[in-house]
This record gives C-alpha cells, structure tokens and sequence, in this order.
C-alpha cells in the first residue's frame, strides 16, 4: 500500500474527534448514517480529554485532597508528613487520559464509525485531502468541522522555554517559583496546582481584575481565599519581556513587567503563559467553500449548527459561541439530528436553542454560572431582582468547614422566572446544573422555593437563595422596615 494512495466515500464526514466530534459521528451512526471520523493525532478525545480538562481536574483533584487533608487539624484529624510523589501523579493521570481515550475508541468502533488519522483540508464543499496518513481524501455529502482550537500562539520574543499550559499539565518539575502570565480560568487552575505542590506562585494579569467573565461578587470571595495562597497577583500589568538566565544550564527567567506605569523585573523559576486559546480554522481549507469566519477566526453558523454551505456543519471550538466541552457535545447531537432528518423526518426540528450555557472555574473555591449574569443584565439594561443566600447559614456548608461562599438566583421581577443563576463554594460545578435545569424548562423562583430539597446538603442553597429572591427567606434577617 503507498502512503497517502486511497480515497474513502463516505455520507458524512466528521472532522475532529473531541467531544464535540466523537459525540457527532456517534449519534450520526445510531440515526443510521455511514461515518468517517478524521483525527490528526493517534488517539481520540480532543484537547479537552488529552490537554486540557481531565487532566487538569485530576491534578486539581490530587491538590484538594492535599489541602483538605492538611486543613483536618481544624478539627481534630492530623496525619504523619505530607509527601508528593510526582511520578506516580503524573502517571495516575495518564491513566485516567488513556482510559477514557480507549473507551472512545470502543465507542466508535463498536458504532461502525471509522477512524482515520490525517490532517483534513476541503478541497470543494464535498471533498477532502488528507495529510499523514494512509488515505489521501475523502468524498463525502456532509461534513461536520469539529476541529476545537489550540493556545494562543506566544507572542514575539517570548522565549521557547517557557510553558503552555500544555506543558504544565506534564508536571515536567515543580519549581521553585512560578509566574503565571494571565488570570483567567485557565491560569488560575494551573497557578493553584502548582502552589498546592510546592511552587512559590505569581499571577499577571492585564486586566483590572481576575475571571473577567464571571460576577465580581462571586470572583471577590474565590480571590480572598486564594490571595493567602500565591505569592503575588499583579493587575492592570503587562509582561514586557521574557529573557532566560544561566544559558544552557537554565537558571530561571527575568521578566520584565509593566505595572502601575513603572517597570519593575522579578526572576523566576518558570514562566507558564496561559493567554487564551484560538480556534483551528486558519489551515483546513473553508476558503475553497462558502463558510465564513468571524473577525477572531470562528465559523458562523445558524441554530442548527450549518454553516453558509449548505452541506458543512460547524460545531464546538470551531464555531462561533462559548468554547466550552458541553456545549459542544450538545451541537454535535444537533448537527447530526439536522442531518438526519433529511431521510428521517422525526429528527427535523432539531435546532441548538439552548438557553443556558453553565460555565465553571476550577479554583478553589469552584465558581460556576449559568443563564443570565448580574453584570449582563446591567450592560443590557434588564431590570431583575437578586437573591443571595450564604454558606455561612448553611447546615452542612458548616459541618464540611467550608462556608467560603454563596449561592445567587437572578429572576424577573415580574414573574419570578428565573434567568440565571452563580455559585462559588465547594462542589458549585456539581450543584450549577440544577440552575442551568430552572433556566432551560423555564422555572420561576415559586418552582426551586417548593422544590424540596434534602438535608443538611449544598443544595439547599439554591432554594435558599430563590427565596431570598422572592422576598420570603427564611434563614435570613428581613430587610430592615422603614418607618
């Protein structure tokens, strides 16, 4: 067989194997479609499964557990010298990388999809070519770009040592100092990984405050707890170089910052540049189709996820809206219901009109939100009414030591129907969901109040928090009356 010798005919072909991918060829195989699945590397799952999410929650998971265990003797519990083994971290989490990775693999294969490694191009709306591997193209009827997107490339002059967050994720070494350049979710993950094995941790950020798409009120009390764990948080600053020190050897990094108009230099151990990430659409052909791009490289797409060819879909990273997983996996199911329903009328329909996208930061506390934000509304205008109920009141937020939080509900006054929804305390991304549900079925404030929910839990704080909203808490102080 010659390399690069073979053409495949195919109904759909699917571009990316994340889980916006690997989601969309699955459901295309169940709806009865024949699937090709093209993916560049030599195992599915994406970067969320390889580089990115699980990963990082795993190390998340290992440094929370370090914290908890060391934060015991508050009541009671105290253990023998606290050890970390980062060989067996890091493979740990490899495993957890290559099983779920295998299990996608069975998936697809158990699915009759077919998996092809190779880097696709569009070569007409209806043709592909293929680089490195064993088929040169593809022939298809529909196709579904699901090819996520990559880090933000470093800017000019930065220094080829320094980490992506790719790379932290490897744990390569723990140093003993740490810059992290950025302060979004991202950076701020990977900067309490490092600080909870050891590194002395530094945060630069160019903007006034952290976590710029959350709530101020929910990133403040996230920002006090972890303020006592880095060393130093830099706002409103800009890294104006990077120079690494000791030649070959490698001593470290000066870096010089701009901050409050002056310019002032730290050496560090490490740098990890965390600057945001940018959708793989510059290198896979679209300008021989009638897809188009936004101005930060996304496709445009409709509410069934189709792009200005007719025939090409759009989904995830790719496309245009929030870079996020789930929402992701949702528009690949869409996308395949929307395909199908050409020959199988019960899926047409299918549209991606969801109302709420949850989003969470996996600091310490978490931070989650969903639907409609307080600082959304304020920029458009919306008039709502806010109910917050804090963990400090809440019965099991104190047997768990952890009353650093709050749960908020955002309504319409009107109405009661409830628009959004923001948490920070231990396990929001668990509790979000049940927020994301009241927004999505259009729930009102009288729905999550006479929901029962079970005690002593963290849930409870939702329901709390709906009756504050409502003007009827109980386990808070009433407003002060005016007489």
């Amino acid at each position: 067989m010659v390399m690069g010798s073979l053409r495949e005919e195919t109904q759909v072909v699917v571009i990316g194997s994340g889980p916006g991918g690997y989601v969309a060829a699955l459901r295309l195989a169940d709806l009865g479609k024949d699937v090709l699945l093209v993916e560049k590397r030599n195992r599915p799952g994406g970067t969320c499964l390889l580089e990115g999410c699980i990963p990082s929650k795993s190390l998340i998971h290992a440094v929370e557990v370090k914290k908890h265990t060391l934060g015991a003797e508050d009541f009671g519990l105290s253990f023998g010298e606290m050890k970390i083994d980062t060989d067996k971290l890091r493979n740990w989490t490899d495993e957890i990388v290559s099983g779920l990775s295998n299990g996608i693999k069975g998936l697809l294969k158990r699915r009759g999809v077919t998996v092809i490694e190779g880097h696709a191009r569009f070569t007409s709306p209806t043709s592909l070519a293929l680089e490195g591997g064993e088929v040169s193209g593809i022939d298809f009827e529909q196709a579904v770009i699901a090819t996520g997107s990559s880090l933000n490339r470093l800017p000019e002059g930065i220094v080829p040592s320094v980490w992506s967050s790719a790379d932290a994720l490897r744990l390569p070494s723990v140093p003993g100092s740490l810059l992290v350049v950025g302060g979004g979710y991202i950076g701020l993950e990977m900067g309490l990984v490092y600080q909870g094995l050891g590194s002395e941790v530094s945060v630069v950020e160019f903007f006034p405050r952290l976590l710029m798409g959350a709530d101020q009120d929910l990133v403040d009390i996230m920002v006090k707890q972890v303020d006592e764990r880095l060393h130093e948080v830099l706002l409103e600053s800009r890294v104006q170089s990077i120079s690494e020190t000791g030649g070959d050897a490698g001593n470290g990094f000066d870096v010089e910052i701009e901050h409050n108009g002056e310019t002032i230099t730290r050496h560090y151990d490490q740098v990890l540049v965390a600057i945001g990430r940018r959708p793989n659409t510059d290198d896979i052909g679209l300008e021989t189709t009638k897809a188009v791009v936004d101005e930060r490289g996304h496709i445009v797409t409709d509410e069934q996820c189709r792009t200005a060819e007719p025939n090409v879909f759009a989904i995830g990273d790719a496309a245009q809206g929030m870079m996020l997983a789930h929402k992701a996996s949702r528009e690949g199911k869409v996308a395949a219901e929307v395909i199908a329903s050409e020959t199988s009328p019960e899926h047409e329909g299918a549209v991606f009109d969801n109302r709420a996208i949850p989003a969470v930061v996996f600091t310490d506390p978490e931070i989650a939100w969903t639907g409609l934000t307080e600082r959304e509304a304020e920029e458009q205008g919306i008039q709502i009414n806010v109910g917050k109920f804090p963990l400090a009141a809440l019965g099991r937020a104190r047997t768990l030591g952890r009353t650093d939080g709050l749960v908020k509900v955002i309504a319409e006054p009107d109405t009661g129907l409830v628009l959004g929804v923001g948490i920070v305390g231990p396990l929001a991304s668990e509790l979000i969901a049940e927020g994301t549900l009241a927004v999505e079925m259009g729930a009102t404030l009288h729905d999550l109040m006479v929901t029962i929910h079970p005690h002593p839990t963290l849930s409870e704080a939702i329901m709390e928090a709906a009756e504050v909203a409502a003007g009827e808490g109980v386990h808070v102080n009433p407003p002060r009356k005016v007489r």
